[in-house]
């Protein structure tokens, strides 16, 4: 399909940079160390352990077992949280859903409907089956660089990825605009561009960014025809695209 065209631009970004001996690329390969939560059922079999030997009132136990459970239960909900729930404080909007990696420490909405595949050398893609150029996805690489700021300004690092990654050497490019932006207090470059194929041209918005020892990039796009139309859609998924630790 039309949309996936690009695919192979992506595997062989990664393979590129994981062997590219160019210092603004300074790249190495990292481990994600695992993440563990520890549980809290011994302070509840504790508490049952010790209204089972109480000598009060079956009235008064029964308080004290709800106060219990009052003062127990948001602790063991909010130690508990996940990075995740940490990253999406609100329900998604209308007419999106969200997709959150855990694992890999990324998050991002997309528009409801739209159906995820698999692509060689991608980390994520959802698409519309309808409109084959509408779509996300995310590709991460392992990276020495602590900040997306280290690989030099929105406009050098956007043109990089558009002419040797994000399109087709066929097709021909053009950046619209390039910017940092500060989330959190987390760099991230977004940027947009176009990519003009010999049968039809994507309109398209980037964002990138650096954590957890990787090199994150989400893409979001859509036929030229539909952009008008698609276009505040597309920024929401952008703005929306976050990086929490792992």
């Amino acid at each position: 399909m039309a949309s996936l065209q690009h695919s192979s631009s992506f595997h062989h970004r990664t393979m590129f940079l994981n062997s590219l001996p160019h210092p603004q690329f300074g790249l190495q390969k990292h481990g994600v160390l695992p993440v563990f939560r520890r549980g809290f059922s011994f302070l509840v079999r504790a508490e049952h352990a010790s209204l089972a030997s109480s000598s009060i009132s079956q009235d008064k136990c029964g308080r004290r077992q709800m106060i219990a459970v009052g003062v127990i239960a948001p602790w063991v909900s909010l130690v508990n949280q996940t990075p995740a729930s940490l990253v999406l404080k609100s329900t998604p909007p209308a007419n999106y859903a969200v997709l959150t990696d855990k694992k890999d420490g990324y998050s991002f909405l997309y528009p409801f409907g739209w159906q995820e595949v698999v692509v060689e050398g991608q980390d994520k893609v959802f698409k519309d089956v309808i409109e084959p150029l509408e779509s996300v996805s995310v590709n991460m690489i392992p990276t020495a660089k602590q900040d997306i700021r280290d690989f030099g300004s929105p406009q050098e690092v956007a043109q990089i990825l558009i002419k040797k990654f994000l399109a087709p050497p066929n097709q021909k490019t053009k950046i619209v605009t390039a910017s940092e932006n500060d989330v959190d207090g987390k760099a991230y470059y977004t940027f947009e561009f176009v990519a003009q194929a010999p049968n039809y041209t994507r309109h398209a918005l980037g964002a990138v960014s650096v954590g957890n020892g990787r090199f994150y990039t989400l893409t979001t796009g859509a036929n030229e025809r539909r952009w008008d139309k698609m276009k505040d859609r597309l920024q929401t998924v952008v703005e929306s695209f976050k990086i929490f630790n792992v």
